[in-house]
């Protein structure tokens, strides 16, 4: 079942690439930093879809400023 998320995850991504590169003309850093963008978040995507209790960002912020709240209070 996680194989049908894969595959729409990608459907979709090669639907918003197609749209979208169409509208960036002859612009390559455009190109390329769009290409970057659009792969690491369909790697991301794929990710959860196998690890779905993967920790997020706000997890790595907890660790980060935990030290400083307790200094805080």
């Amino acid at each position: 079942m996680k194989w049908v998320s894969v595959m729409g995850i990608t459907l979709i991504v090669l639907v918003i690439f197609q749209f979208e590169w169409l509208k960036i003309k002859h612009l390559w850093k455009e190109k390329v930093s769009f290409s970057t963008i659009m792969v690491l978040g369909y790697i991301l995507a794929v990710t959860l879809v196998f690890y779905p209790d993967l920790p997020g960002p706000t997890h790595v912020l907890e660790v980060i400023y935990e030290p400083f709240a307790k200094i805080l209070e």
